[in-house]
C-alpha cells in the first residue's frame, strides 16, 4: 500500500487579493481573540510579502513580524500603518 504525500496547509498561499485578505480578516475578526488577529495579520503579510508591507508600514521586517505574531499587540497606529500598507482599511460594524 502507498503512503499518501500532503504538504503543509498555508492560508498565505490562498490570499492572491485584497479582497481575499478582508474576507479573510473579517473572520478572524468575528470570533478570534487578540492574539489570532495578530497571527492573520501575520499572515496576510506573508502572504502579500513582509518585507514590502513592513517597508510601507515604516517598520523593519523583525518588528513587523514580532508584532503581527500571537503574542504581539500592536498600537493603533501601527495597525492601521500596517492595514494601509496591505490595500486594507479598519471599519466597524454593529454586531
Amino acid at each position: 500500500m502507498t503512503k499518501a504525500k500532503f504538504s503543509a496547509f498555508d492560508v498565505a498561499d490562498h490570499i492572491k487579493t485584497p479582497e481575499d485578505a478582508a474576507l479573510y480578516l473579517d473572520a478572524v475578526l468575528a470570533d478570534g481573540d487578540a492574539g489570532e488577529i495578530a497571527e492573520a495579520l501575520g499572515v496576510v503579510a506573508r502572504a502579500q510579502g513582509v518585507a514590502s508591507i513592513a517597508e510601507q508600514a515604516g517598520l523593519s521586517r523583525e518588528t513587523l513580524y514580532r508584532t503581527l505574531s500571537d503574542a504581539g499587540n500592536p498600537r493603533l497606529a501601527t495597525l492601521l500603518g500596517v492595514l494601509r500598507a496591505m490595500g486594507l482599511r479598519l471599519t466597524v460594524a454593529a454586531a
